[in-house]
């Protein structure tokens, strides 16, 4: 059973997605809702920072997503996320759990906020499968307080460092992984919780041709990043040659 919570509690719980541009209709975002619903058991308030809040659910609270001081026509990076780091961010004031709008939740995630973080200002966010060595996160799911004012140089080093920032980091992730290593604390989910679509579902050549996509046993929650979303899994294809995606039936008992 999903309950709204107290903005103004400091141990209010949200879970934040973000919606911009023509990419992903609302039904994403309303899926989404539902998925959570289903999956987390802790009191929350779903939050939506979007441009465009037509046919959301109306019990995802919605607001426009904050502006960022960055020069104009820039290509997209996933810039917008970091403003979710603002020191007031609208009435929210407690914990909050960021997921991408194009995940699927296929287990219970009431541990994504009962985990305990080593220090009171960590954001906890995915360890990089592809080159865990970096200790670059994925922020497709991460978890951070919100409206407390922890984090109140991020966004504002971000914004007067913008031009050096975009040549050493290429997106987001990658420049809140580095910032927080430095001024905070940055920790990591379990590996099993978080699993890639393209890098841990989908089988390796030439088995992809052939076999559907695994899921991984002890997997919460499947991250689609690239070319390939959870509606082109479900009927196969999408993906570059060399990363066959065939059809993945699974995904559509819990993508709904």
């Amino acid at each position: 059973m999903t309950a709204n919570i107290a903005n103004s509690q400091p141990s209010a719980r949200y879970v934040i997605c973000m919606k911009w541009g023509d990419k992903y209709g609302a039904e994403y975002v309303n899926r989404l809702y539902n998925m959570v619903s289903r999956h987390l058991t802790l009191p929350f308030q779903m939050v939506c920072l979007t441009d465009d809040d037509t046919d959301i659910d109306k019990n995802v609270k919605c607001y426009p997503i904050p502006e960022l001081n960055l020069p104009a026509g820039l290509p997209e990076r996933g810039w917008k996320k970091l403003t979710t780091f603002k020191p007031e961010l609208y009435d929210l004031n407690g914990t909050a759990l960021f997921l991408d709008i194009d995940i699927v939740i296929v287990d219970n995630i009431d541990c994504f906020f009962e985990y305990e973080a080593q220090h009171d200002d960590s954001v906890v966010i995915i360890r990089d499968w592809k080159k865990p060595w970096r200790m670059v996160g994925n922020s497709s799911v991460y978890r951070f307080k919100v409206g407390q004012n922890t984090y109140p140089n991020l966004l504002p080093n971000f914004e007067k460092n913008f031009e050096q920032i975009r040549t050493e980091v290429r997106h987001e992730q990658a420049y809140l992984s580095n910032y927080l290593r430095e001024h905070h604390h940055l920790e990591y989910w379990d590996k099993s919780w978080c699993v890639s679509f393209k890098y841990q579902c989908i089988r390796p050549l030439p088995l992809s041709l052939v076999q559907s996509p695994r899921l991984p046993e002890g997997a919460k929650i499947v991250i689609f990043h690239g070319e390939v979303n959870p509606d082109d899994a479900i009927h196969g294809g999408g993906g570059k040659w060399y990363r066959h995606v065939e059809a993945t039936p699974w995904i559509l008992e819990h993508w709904r």
